[in-house]
């Protein structure tokens, strides 16, 4: 029996999962990592998610029960764009830059004043650039810490780094680099203009010197690695990507006219297109990144179930998520006034504001801990809305939206997301996206399926739908206007 490693490294832990060749999980183990959180900056220790993978794979490949040499492939999808620098063996001269570390905003702009053609891919060329993206944090680096810049042999992702440690190969993701690092495969891969512009070049010279497409075969384990893992050396290690972009294959996202959500720490929003499509408050399009011979559209909100960790942070216990969804659906769409802005962390999308900044406005003496919950879950889903109108402006719908992740756990929120989009909710049979999509692809590069397409049909399973509740989506109508005055309004403030 053919089975398949994959992995899943997220912003608070790594998930590792073993997969049969028809999409069953055999097992499953979860080991966390320190997130280091500071305002507008986050780090990790990328030590910590080799230690993390090991153990987590090890966990899984027992709770499986299966014998090491039915592993046949590793697959994995990671956070994008998490940034670490590397020396020659591979060890990190400094924690990493976390995709959702905003410090590079500076920067940001100063890759948007190049008026490079590489900007197709932000907003038509208009932008804002992200500060989450690969150049403009290697430009901070540069800017800020010249040393570790200059004695950096890679500079790179999670994705990488994980890449290296398995195979001794230095292998960037074409899902990564054409979806973070300014690459477009069909007009000559690398910016290097854009590079020349903000007198990097270098910079080239320090990323991996290939680019692999996922689902194509990087290469073996070496002997180390198999060693650690408990597996054979001819274990083959199969390109993935970030986290969310693999999910889309999980979720069975693939044709022309789908909708795609990845939630968690954050959420992603995608659609598959066959003609490329490049507007303001839209992220891409990218071409091939997942499938071949298709783009992706993305929309993204950066903080979404990282608020409510900060929320359990906040309250000093673990939050009784049971007790307070219980209560929280007794509330009327609105949570009795109370109204959240969504931008803990900045705004991705459609404003690609880094800046900007989370807000709970009405509060009253009258209000608890569950209208805060509540009230949190709604403004995330007007943060969803406002993307899903930013594709419609871009002349790109969709007449439902297929979600997987930390969001599926809630009833709630999945109804939530339902009426404030006024659009069903589609939740496959497996939820866990980036690792179903992870073993899609480990099939393909294993060579038991000849396409993406052919595993999706396979592996990937139908679930349940969720449908918009009419008197909630008219009362969500009247509140997601004053949602999106909110922005504009305390932007005039933060400035």
């Amino acid at each position: 029996m053919a089975c398949f490693l994959t992995a899943d490294g997220g912003t608070e832990s790594l998930r590792a999962r073993v997969y049969d060749a028809d999409g069953t999980c055999l097992g499953t183990s979860a080991v966390p990592y320190k997130t280091d959180f500071k305002p507008g900056r986050v780090e990790q220790n990328p030590e910590d998610w080799w230690q993390t993978f090991v153990n987590a794979a090890q966990g899984a490949i027992r709770a499986a029960g299966v014998p090491a040499d039915q592993i046949k492939a590793i697959c994995y999808a990671t956070t994008c764009c998490t940034v670490v620098a590397l020396d020659e063996n591979g060890r990190a001269l400094r924690p990493a830059i976390m995709w959702m570390d905003v410090r590079a905003h500076d920067e940001a702009q100063a890759v948007l004043d190049t008026a490079d053609p590489a900007l197709a891919l932000n907003g038509g060329g208009k932008g804002p650039v992200s500060a989450e993206w690969m150049i403009p944090k290697s430009l901070w680096l540069k800017r800020n810490e010249p040393e570790i810049f200059e004695k950096a042999h890679r500079i790179c992702e999670y994705q990488d780094f994980i890449t290296y440690r398995l195979t001794g190969e230095w292998a960037a993701s074409l899902d990564n680099a054409g979806l973070r690092w300014h690459y477009r495969s069909r007009e000559g891969g690398w910016a290097s203009s854009l590079l020349q512009k903000l007198s990097i070049p270098e910079l080239e010279e320090k990323w991996p010197n290939r680019v692999v497409a996922p689902g194509d075969v990087v290469g073996t384990l070496t002997a180390a690695a198999a060693n650690e893992l408990g597996l054979p050396a001819s274990v083959k290690v199969v390109q993935g990507g970030a986290d969310a972009l693999i999910g889309m294959i999980g979720l069975g996202v693939h044709r022309p006219g789908q909708l795609a959500m990845i939630t968690g720490s954050s959420h992603l929003q995608f659609g598959v297109t066959e003609t490329p499509i490049h507007a303001q408050g839209v992220w891409g399009s990218y071409a091939d990144i997942v499938y071949p011979d298709r783009w992706i559209v993305e929309g993204g909100q950066t903080s979404t179930g990282s608020i409510l960790n900060w929320l359990s942070r906040l309250t000093g216990a673990p939050l009784d998520f049971e007790r307070l969804n219980a209560k929280a659906a007794a509330l009327p769409p609105g949570a009795e006034g109370l109204l959240v802005q969504d931008h803990f962390q900045g705004n991705r999308t459609p404003h690609t504001d880094p800046l900007s900044r989370g807000a709970l406005v009405g509060l009253n003496l009258g209000h608890e801990l569950h209208h805060i919950f509540r009230a949190t879950m709604e403004g995330i889903g007007f943060g969803t809305r406002a993307i899903l109108d930013a594709f419609a402006q871009a002349g790109y719908t969709g007449e439902e939206i297929t979600v997987g992740g930390g969001a599926t756990a809630s009833d709630l929120w999945l109804q939530i997301h339902a009426d404030t989009a006024g659009i069903p909710v589609r939740v496959p049979a497996s939820p866990d996206a980036p690792s179903t999509g992870s073993a899609v692809l480990a099939g393909v590069g294993a060579g038991i399926f000849d396409t993406i397409d052919e595993g999706i049909g396979v592996m990937v399973h139908p679930g349940r739908l969720i449908e918009p509740r009419a008197d909630n989506t008219r009362a969500y109508d009247e509140i997601y206007t004053r949602y999106c005055a909110l922005y504009p309004a305390l932007k005039q403030v933060l400035s």
